[in-house]
């Protein structure tokens, strides 16, 4: 039912976040998903830096949401006129098959104009449990 992914992603031309910045999306995670907190340094450890553009691949594959800086940075395909709450695919560059499936947090033209936060709420990716669910024979 799904296509074999590669994991072995050349992320290459990554670029790290600002420590505010990294504090500001964790500050964030916690406020959007409080039950989250215990876990988070295990998720996000401080100790490691975030990296951003392709580097991102790894946390989408990880069940990450994809944040809107993500979308509008140079190289990133934003479709225009997508409304909120719409069930899109999220693309690697380079890559045939979609990643991961998630819910559009707020309208392509408010995440282009926002450009702060969660753009898009990850609701599947390769490798979660709904994949190795499918791969189960239906008996």
């Amino acid at each position: 039912m799904f296509k074999k992914f590669d994991e072995k992603e050349d992320v290459t031309g990554a670029t790290q976040l600002k420590s505010s910045v990294q504090k500001g999306i964790r500050k964030k995670l916690i406020e959007n998903y409080p039950y989250l907190e215990p876990h988070l340094e295990e998720i996000l450890p401080k100790k490691e830096n975030f990296k951003v553009d392709k580097g991102a691949i790894k946390f989408i594959l990880n069940g990450s949401s994809i944040m809107c800086p993500g979308l509008t940075s140079p190289g990133a395909k934003l479709t225009p006129q997508v409304p909120k709450d719409t069930v899109v695919a999220v693309m690697a560059e380079g890559k045939e098959h979609a990643l991961a499936i998630g819910l559009m947090s707020m309208s392509s033209e408010e995440i282009q104009s926002i450009n702060k936060g969660n753009g898009i709420e990850s609701l599947h990716y390769l490798n979660d449990g709904l994949w190795h669910l499918a791969e189960k024979p239906l008996n």
